[in-house]
């Protein structure tokens, strides 16, 4: 257990931050779940809406520090990707 007063106050802060990047990182996950899910299953243009907020969405990530910047091209270049396919297909 922490004895300082400001070793107490670094315990406050890492728990805040803590949740707050978990619930980053668990808003980033739905969103591509939403995306995936009307990629397969609604049309071209609800799969274009739901990548846009997902592109948000992990760019915010990735400047906030939740998640590396190569990762973050990464799942864009794989989401965009999946896009380009299911256009093509229709």
């Amino acid at each position: 257990m922490a004895h300082s007063s400001s070793a107490r106050k670094r315990i406050r802060q890492n728990a805040k931050r803590r949740a707050r990047n978990r619930w980053r990182l668990r808003t980033l996950r739905q969103a591509i779940r939403d995306f995936h899910t009307k990629l397969a299953h609604g049309t071209v243009a609800e799969a274009t809406d739901a990548y846009a907020s997902c592109q948000k969405i992990i760019d915010r990530s990735a400047q906030k520090g939740v998640i590396h910047p190569n990762q973050r091209d990464r799942r864009k270049s794989r989401l965009v990707a999946a896009l380009k396919r299911k256009k093509a297909a229709a």
